[in-house]
């Protein structure tokens, strides 16, 4: 006779600096089957959202409810391991149709591999049978409920037609404006099925990571002398260069050649040339950083995140679009750890792809300095005592006037306007002309 095993499914540890732990959701429902390793809850902290996975296949009982503080060590659920049966088992019912094909077979694991095979078929004819939807990830079920996706309208990727979390960001993608803020969308949901002209408030608790956006927020405001000084960049060089070798650079790199990889190597180079703002006050001492460890500022479901790219001064072009790109994928889909938020020198944020023009950035403390983009404008401009329309870009660098002085927060930004520019110089830093002319 099988006997049962109840095994408790714990709060991992997060990292030594976490304060707070929080239920964001939970993937299953109570009394569900789940299998050991599948994601059961996803936890957010301060600094990212951490997947817990199941730690034996069985029957769950969840024991704390979403949006409950949590501590490393916690029991959140248990899950009821029954000894003697197959692990597989609990999970086979789910599709329906594929039922009386387990009957003509033997109870023999093995024998169930032709079970699969169904899912093979097209992902257009899972989606088109009547009434029936379409297998999904809990994650993705839970997505397309959160947003009010009709699962039919998702175009499955995954096993046998199976819809995955990506899946779904995919869709949101294309059916909203790439400049509109998820969070917004997010927000806009709540009250969608609130009938106009009624009067409602809503109120939601705030996540670890808005806490956390706050305290650093307030900081720079009141621990730093902030000030910022503006500037423009003509963007015509470099978008002739996106223009001309982005097919060849996404069939090389397996990546689109976007702008950011281009100011994250000017701010290396600028960084290296100019210690001072990309050095941080430590009580009555100046720390200077040989490196250039770069934050990006990505929008998510979230909130604002910071990935930092390692090293930048050390990375290539190439490189630089691979890893920013691949940080603000994981940012999107929730899966940064904290070591990819962690430390960072000196930080960039776009505005200009929600579509603005100027705006006054704040430091991400402790760093003492941040560079803001904005919207690429066609604009009469002054060439050679000509007036020429030209891609410009307006600038803007934040920077803490306790350490940095406003002549070395301007020189620094004419270098990053230099070399973008001259996207040649961003090879080494250096004029190729003026490095010829000074060998003769």
């Amino acid at each position: 006779m099988a006997g049962q095993k109840v095994i408790e499914v714990k709060v991992p540890s997060v990292g030594e600096s976490v304060q707070e732990i929080l239920i964001s959701q939970w993937l299953v429902k109570d009394g569900d089957f789940v299998n050991e390793d599948e994601p059961v809850a996803e936890l957010e902290t301060d600094k990212a959202t951490v997947e817990v996975p199941s730690p034996a296949t069985g029957k769950i009982k969840i024991l704390k409810p979403e949006g409950e503080v949590v501590n490393p060590g916690d029991v959140i659920a248990t899950i009821e391991v029954v000894e003697g049966e197959v692990p597989t088992k609990p999970t086979e019912p789910e599709p329906k149709e594929k039922q009386p094909v387990a009957e003509e077979k033997t109870a023999e694991p093995k024998e169930e591999k032709p079970v699969e095979q169904p899912k093979e078929e097209p992902v257009q004819a899972t989606a088109e049978k009547g009434g029936e939807e379409p297998k999904a990830t809990p994650v993705a079920m839970r997505l397309m409920k959160e947003y009010g996706i009709d699962s039919s309208e998702v175009l499955g990727t995954g096993s046998g037609g199976k819809i995955t979390k990506q899946d779904v960001i995919n869709y949101i993608k294309q059916r909203l404006s790439e400049e509109r803020s998820v969070t917004s969308v997010v927000a806009h949901q709540e009250f969608q099925s609130i009938p106009k002209g009624e009067r409602t408030v809503v109120r939601k608790r705030l996540t670890p990571l808005r806490k956390a956006l706050i305290k650093r927020l307030m900081n720079a405001r009141h621990k730093t002398a902030m000030l910022t000084t503006f500037n423009e960049v003509d963007m015509t060089a470099i978008m002739e260069i996106r223009k001309k070798y982005k097919e060849a650079f996404k069939e090389k790199h397996g990546v689109k050649l976007g702008i950011m990889s281009f100011f994250t190597r000017a701010c290396a180079i600028a960084l290296m040339e100019f210690p001072q703002v990309n050095a941080q006050i430590d009580g009555d001492e100046v720390v200077y950083f040989n490196y250039a460890d770069i934050g990006i500022a990505v929008a998510t479901p979230r909130g604002l995140v910071v990935p930092v790219v390692r090293n930048a001064e050390s990375k290539t072009l190439p490189e630089l679009e691979r890893e920013i790109d691949e940080l603000a994928r994981k940012g999107r889909e929730g899966k940064l750890k904290p070591e990819d938020l962690e430390g960072g020198t000196f930080t960039i944020t776009n505005g200009g792809v929600f579509g603005s023009l100027m705006s006054t950035p704040l430091l991400n403390y402790p760093q003492t300095a941040i560079l803001g983009m904005h919207a690429i404008k066609q604009r009469p401009v002054a060439v050679n005592g000509k007036v020429e329309i030209r891609p410009m870009m307006y600038l803007a660098l934040s920077y803490d006037h306790r350490l940095i002085d406003g002549a070395d927060a301007v020189s620094f930004l004419v270098r990053v306007i230099e070399l973008l520019q001259n996207p040649v110089m961003l090879i080494d830093g250096t004029d190729p002309i003026e490095k010829k002319l000074l060998l003769l």
